[in-house]
């Protein structure tokens, strides 16, 4: 590696014709990523791509006339201090905002570097258009935020919000429900049950804990088993099952931590305050994502759980 004082003003040149071509590439592939879920912000960094492209063109024409048609090959991560792009394809599945982000950065970065091989130029023409491209990327923040009021209108804006809304729910909020959902409700069965057969509150830890595992891994097997996300939109299938089995897992170690408590009563005491905190807490995620009336959604999960946990006193006690 050898460090930027070192560079010629030619090196210099060819290494801006290739920051040029990487951003464009870049910016490419990022209007490719959202281009389904989110066609008007890709059309903005498409416009980027597009001038990106622009700039590389002048700085061809440039180099070309000063030093001839064969242009050495100077990269980013050849130069000391420089940190590499990430690869777009690394990033997937793109978010919005941290995409914008990433841009930014970019252009902060391209404006430093212009400034930067100005110091390094005696040529005039060459001087003149390297100032020139620092202040295009000093501006560029304000040309995609202006490609974003003329493209990104509150009503497209809007349109991407509720999709990215739609697929949040779909991928990780409905899974990861149910799963939590499968775990605070079927398991309560089994763990009251090995309690009050037992009165000894391990017995009680080592059956939830049983359940609780063997019920996350084949709740995360069917989730992601269920279908391949790509008719349906529910996304990556190991996404939803890892989602669903963590949180069916979850939802039975909430009330099974409490038996670790060597006190009997008051292991099961505790443990009726989680189940009833963790039933709580699907009704809210049913009124937050799923628009259901909160004391519908309180009283449906609610009167399940008093069913399942009746059953395990009762059978346990029997």
């Amino acid at each position: 590696m050898r460090n930027f004082d070192e560079l010629s003003e030619r090196e210099i040149l060819a290494l801006a014709v290739s920051n040029e071509e990487e951003d464009s590439r870049i910016y490419a592939d990022i209007a490719d990523g959202l281009r389904e879920n989110y066609p008007s912000s890709a059309k903005v960094f498409a416009e980027m791509a597009a001038e990106e492209n622009e700039h590389r063109r002048r700085l061809l024409d440039l180099f070309v006339s000063k030093f001839g048609e064969h242009i050495p090959l100077v990269r980013r991560q050849d130069i000391r201090g420089y940190i590499p792009q990430k690869p777009i394809w690394q990033m997937g599945p793109l978010r919005i905002d941290a995409v914008r982000a990433r841009v930014h950065d970019m252009e902060r970065s391209a404006g430093r570097f212009y400034r930067q091989a100005l110091t390094r130029s005696s040529d005039a023409s060459i001087r003149k258009l390297l100032g020139d491209l620092a202040e295009v990327e000093d501006r560029h923040d304000q040309v995609a935020s202006h490609l974003e009021e003329e493209v990104l209108t509150p009503g497209a804006r809007e349109t991407e919000e509720e999709g990215a809304r739609r697929r949040f729910i779909l991928q990780i909020i409905q899974p990861g429900l149910v799963g939590l959902m499968d775990g605070s409700v079927s398991t309560l069965a089994p763990v009251f049950a090995a309690a009050f057969a037992t009165h000894v509150s391990w017995n009680a830890f080592v059956v939830g804990l049983a359940a609780s595992i063997g019920a996350g891994i084949s709740m995360g097997f069917a989730e992601a088993l269920a279908d391949d996300g790509k008719l349906s939109g529910r996304g990556a299938p190991l996404l939803r099952g890892a989602v669903c089995g963590l949180m069916t897992m979850a939802g039975g170690i909430g009330h099974t931590l409490p038996f670790l408590i060597p006190s009997f009563w008051t292991a099961t005491v505790v443990a009726v305050c989680v189940v009833v905190v963790e039933l709580l807490a699907i009704a809210w995620v049913q009124w937050r994502y799923m628009d259901t009336p909160p004391l519908s959604a309180a009283a449906k999960v609610m009167v399940g759980g008093a069913l399942v946990f009746a059953a395990g006193v009762l059978i346990g006690s029997s």
